[in-house]
């Protein structure tokens, strides 16, 4: 017997967004303010980075979109239906991993993914098996997918619980820390596996603390800070705005740090043959020249392009997790 066909998604409505939140706002028991006021727009087709500090909001405003709990006051619609009550007809079609996978630790990784597709009323039992093994390869567990899932380290775990994200085609993919515990190799491999599934048509919305991840693989990106939304936008145009830092390279490292501070730059620091500063305002040439004229051999002049940290420390005035 066929499995029942899913209930499609208002496909008039994503013309929005994928994901659309207005005034959406999460206040817990107690009277602790997780998200608020967060109005999002995720592009169709995009890889868009839902970015912040741990305790910025991102898991509560996942865990919103999804359906599992309910937000205190505004309104959430994924593929066009308002959630939670859109669930039954939306969860079809969104392949997500939350908060780390849930698992039954004396089943193998493939019978783990098995079980995951039989609970699955859209899924064809027939296929099952094949869509298992295909899972497990694209994640690489193929050659793990006999062990007991106990026995498999974080980034393993993590890998599974994408395999199982993954069993079936789907229009959105909703990624929370997708490469918490991955060694940089694993890292590599799930950005080229995101890339691959946003070129096959696949909407994946990636919530990071690492500001290198999302510039890397996102095309959008939005910036959470104590559960407001700070800003959001293509990743290209979040740092447009930001001044880079000014790098001279030279090997009288000591006179141009003196130089550059006279003329009005700050944060002036010196590594090797490098000399970086927050430009001063005032006219390039008339610094150049003034390291020039102070006997500056000046082998390097110009101002780096910012990247998102830079963008983010802008616009929050905090520092970040960068590399994990």
């Amino acid at each position: 017997m066929d499995a029942p066909p899913a209930t499609e998604p208002d496909t008039e409505g994503v013309r929005d967004g994928i994901i659309r939140t207005r005034a959406l706002t999460k206040r817990y028991r107690g009277g602790q303010l997780a998200v608020d006021g967060l109005d999002l727009t995720v592009p169709a087709g995009s890889v868009f980075g839902f970015l912040g500090p741990n305790g910025s909001g991102k898991t509560t405003t996942i865990r919103m979109l999804m359906g599992l709990i309910e937000p205190t006051s505004g309104t959430a619609r994924v593929l066009g239906q308002p959630m939670p009550r859109g669930t039954r007809a939306v969860l079809p079609h969104v392949g997500a991993l939350i908060e780390g996978p849930a698992l039954y630790g004396f089943l193998s990784g493939r019978d783990n993914l098995i079980r995951y597709d039989a609970a699955d009323p859209t899924a064809d039992p027939r296929t099952r098996r094949a869509r298992v093994a295909a899972a497990l390869d694209r994640v690489g567990l193929t050659a793990a997918g006999g062990k007991k899932a106990k026995a498999y380290s974080l980034g393993m775990k993590q890998r599974l619980g994408l395999a199982a994200a993954l069993l079936q085609p789907r229009r959105l993919l909703v990624l929370d820390e997708p490469t918490n515990g991955l060694d940089p190799q694993g890292m590599r491999e799930i950005r080229s596996l995101i890339r691959e599934l946003a070129s096959d048509g696949t909407t994946v919305f990636l919530s990071s603390h690492l500001l290198d991840e999302i510039e890397q693989v996102c095309t959008h990106a939005a910036v959470m800070a104590q559960g407001r939304l700070i800003t959001q936008g293509a990743v290209a145009d979040l740092a447009a705005g930001i001044r880079g830092r000014l790098v001279v390279t030279t090997p009288d490292t000591g006179d141009a740090a003196r130089v550059l501070k006279e003329q009005g730059a700050s944060d002036v620091t010196v590594e090797d043959d490098r000399v970086t500063a927050e430009p001063p305002d005032r006219d390039l040439a008339e610094v150049n020249a003034a390291l020039v004229t102070a006997g500056v051999r000046v082998r390097g002049f110009g101002v780096e392009r910012a990247s998102l940290e830079d963008a983010f420390v802008a616009l929050t005035g905090e520092g970040f997790d960068v590399a994990g």
